[in-house]
């Protein structure tokens, strides 16, 4: 009997199975848990979806559910719902690397970038992460690999509440950001960069949890699809950065 360790288990699929579309009139749909667990499978394996094991149904199904349900927003749902109980009193924002495949290195001159650059690292995607204080993923975006943190972090902190602990590393050491901060009656406790003629009060004691990003990276990065990058639209990787995340929130609920 072939090994099953990355389908979801009862628990998960009863969080999961009230959030996804209602099964529409006519032809009925695939089996979703089983289409979901090849979906899963692939990614969390790194394999091309052409080796999605038969047990899940045909890998075009597959593919095309994963797509079809990315434009029409279930993933970005199933995110949204799963983390409306993030803990907002401590925060944590970053950014990391992964390379990009040959098979997804695809662009052509004068195309959009796709959300790849050049880096040390060579061909990259910066996924950036802004997560709650259980290390849980609230925000998520792309960009390209040269990108500076600082870029999408506006846009992503947002999310802060009132009373929220900021935590960031000197990347994030902007004005912009402490001004967003202080508008929204939070704290960015984040280590001044040398050349700051300004003191601004920081606790290293606070800073040592900023370590709970880098974690939630770790465990992003469990699914060798996401630790590489194959796909050549940045909107189906960034789809699949929600779907793992999902798996990460549910096994810490």
């Amino acid at each position: 009997m072939s090994r099953r360790r990355f389908e979801l288990t009862d628990y998960e699929w009863s969080i999961i199975e009230p959030l996804l579309p209602q099964k529409s009139r006519g032809v009925p749909r695939v089996d979703d848990r089983r289409v979901l667990n090849g979906i899963l499978w692939r990614f969390r394996t790194g394999s091309p979806w052409a080796d999605v094991p038969e047990r899940y149904g045909s890998y075009t199904t597959c593919y095309n559910r994963f797509v079809r349900w990315r434009k029409a927003g279930v993933w970005d749902h199933l995110l949204k719902e799963i983390s409306k109980g993030y803990d907002g009193d401590l925060i944590m924002i970053d950014g990391s690397c992964v390379r990009v495949h040959q098979h997804g290195a695809t662009a052509k001159k004068g195309e959009d970038d796709g959300c790849m650059g050049r880096s040390r690292g060579g061909l990259t995607t910066k996924i950036h992460a802004l997560v709650d204080a259980e290390g849980r993923p609230v925000r998520l975006e792309l960009t390209a690999g040269q990108t500076h943190d600082s870029q999408p972090a506006l846009a992503m902190l947002e999310a802060m509440r009132e009373g929220t602990i900021l935590l960031a590393d000197k990347a994030y050491d902007s004005d912009a950001i402490r001004q967003l901060a202080e508008n929204k009656k939070a704290w960015a406790n984040i280590p001044p960069k040398s050349n700051r003629r300004k003191s601004f009060a920081f606790s290293k004691f606070l800073y040592r949890y900023r370590n709970l990003v880098e974690r939630f990276f770790n465990k992003l990065k469990q699914f060798r699809g996401i630790a590489t990058r194959y796909d050549k639209n940045p909107e189906n990787f960034l789809a699949a950065v929600k779907l793992a995340s999902v798996r990460i929130w549910m096994k810490n609920l």
